[in-house]
C-alpha cells in the first residue's frame, strides 16, 4: 500500500512515512520541517521554534532563556551574569568577564556621586547617545579623556542596550554657563565624529537633559507647581517642539510619549500622575532628584546641543516666572520673540521656527 506525504504530496510506501502532529511526513520533510527542542526534547514544527541561536520551543525560551545584552547570544537563566544584581541586563560568561575588566565603559546603572560644576542653583545633566562607532573601552577612554583630567571629571561613559554599536556620554550636573563656556563639547563631539560615531544620523540615539528639582523651588509644593507649567508648556507647544526635536511622532510615542494637555498646568500634572507611563515620556517625572526632558534626537553638532540646553533653560524660566494665566495666554511668536541667545536663535531659524526667518543649516552627525 502507498501513502502520500501531507507536506510535499509525494507518494511513498507506508513504512517510509513519519506520523507527526496529526500528519504523515516523508523522511525528508520530517527532517527539514520539524526540529527537537534542546531543552525539553519535544519535537515541534521548525517554523514554530523560537527565533534564537539554539533550537528551542517558544515555551522553553520564554520560561528559561534570555539573550546576552552585549552579543545577543541565547543563554539559560542559570548561566546569565548581572552587574550589581540588575536582572534587566543579562550577560553571557564571556561578555560579562570582558566588560568586568572595562576601565571606562560603565554598566547602564552606574551612577556615581554627583559633582556640581558652575555657580547657581539650576544644573543640567546631559545624556548623549552615540552609535555606529563601537562599544569599545579604549575609544570610550579617548572620548572621556577629551573632557576629563586627573583633577576634573566632567563626564563618564555608560553602556546602553538600546544602541546598536555605541555608548552613552553622561555629564555631571553643570550650569548652563558651564556647559557653554567650560565643558569642551566641541572637542568631545569632533573626537566622536572622527572615530566614526554618529548620533543624529541614527535611528537609536537621543539627547536627554536632567534638571534638578530644587531648581524649581525650596518646597515640594513649589516645585510641583512650577513643574506643572513645564508639562503644560511642552503639551501646549507640542508641534513646535516636535519640529525642534528632529524626531517624528512614532519615535516620540516609543521613547518620549506625551501625557496630553488639560485646561491648566495643575490638571496637566495631575493627569500625568494619574496615567503613569514610566520613564519613556516627554518629561520623565520618575526620578526623585530630577526631571528629564527626553524628546530630543541625539546630535554631534555643537550649536544644536547648546541651543537645546538654552531652550530647556527658557522653559524653566517660564515655569518659575509666569503665572498659570500668563502661560495659558502665551503664544509661540511671543515666546521666540523673548529669545536672545544667539545659538538658540540660529537653531530656531534652521528649523523654521523663528518668525519666518529661515537660514541654511550645516549637516548634523
Amino acid at each position: 500500500m502507498s501513502f502520500v506525504c501531507d507536506h510535499c504530496s509525494y507518494t511513498y510506501n507506508d513504512d517510509e512515512l513519519n506520523a507527526f502532529d496529526g500528519q504523515d511526513l516523508c523522511d525528508e520533510c520530517y527532517e527539514e520541517e520539524t526540529v527537537v527542542c534542546e531543552h525539553c526534547g519535544d519535537r515541534i514544527w521548525a517554523e514554530n521554534a523560537a527565533d534564537c541561536n539554539i533550537t528551542l520551543c517558544q515555551s522553553c525560551y520564554d520560561d528559561c532563556y534570555t539573550n546576552c545584552e552585549h552579543c545577543g547570544r541565547t543563554i539559560h537563566y542559570d548561566d546569565a551574569y548581572y552587574f550589581d544584581g540588575d536582572e534587566e541586563y543579562p550577560y553571557c560568561h564571556e561578555c560579562y568577564h570582558e566588560r568586568k575588566n572595562y576601565e571606562y565603559i560603565h554598566d547602564y546603572n552606574y551612577k556615581p556621586d554627583p559633582i556640581f560644576y558652575g555657580s547657581g542653583n539650576r544644573f543640567f545633566g546631559v545624556e548623549l547617545e552615540i552609535d555606529s562607532g563601537g562599544d569599545d573601552d579604549s575609544r570610550a577612554g579617548e572620548i572621556a579623556g577629551t573632557a576629563n583630567s586627573e583633577n576634573c571629571r566632567r563626564i563618564y561613559i555608560k553602556h546602553d542596550g538600546s544602541l546598536s554599536d555605541g555608548m552613552e556620554i553622561v555629564t555631571y550636573p553643570m550650569t548652563l554657563d558651564y556647559h557653554s563656556t567650560q565643558m569642551p563639547w566641541s572637542e568631545v563631539m569632533e573626537k566622536a565624529v572622527r572615530m566614526g560615531y554618529r548620533s543624529h544620523k541614527t535611528t537609536t540615539c537621543g539627547l536627554h537633559i536632567h534638571i534638578n528639582r530644587t531648581a524649581f523651588g525650596d518646597t515640594k509644593d513649589e516645585q510641583e507647581e512650577r513643574i506643572s507649567r513645564v508639562l503644560f508648556f511642552v503639551e501646549r507647544f507640542w508641534q513646535e517642539l516636535l519640529k525642534f526635536s528632529r524626531r517624528n511622532e512614532s519615535q516620540l510615542a516609543r521613547w518620549a510619549a506625551r501625557y496630553g494637555i488639560k485646561d491648566n498646568p495643575k490638571a496637566t500634572l495631575d493627569n500625568a500622575k494619574k496615567n503613569y507611563s514610566g520613564r519613556y515620556t516627554c518629561v520623565n517625572l520618575t526620578n526623585y532628584h530630577t526631571i528629564e526632558f527626553r524628546i530630543f534626537r541625539g546630535t554631534l553638532k555643537y550649536n544644536t546641543l547648546i541651543a537645546t540646553l538654552q531652550l530647556v533653560n527658557k522653559i524653566c524660566d517660564i515655569s518659575i516666572n509666569m503665572t498659570d494665566e500668563e502661560l495659558t495666554a502665551l503664544n509661540w511668536c511671543d515666546f521666540v520673540a523673548s529669545v536672545s541667545e544667539p545659538e538658540l536663535i540660529t537653531y530656531l531659524k534652521e528649523r523654521r521656527l523663528y518668525v519666518n526667518e529661515p537660514v541654511e543649516s550645516e549637516e548634523d552627525e
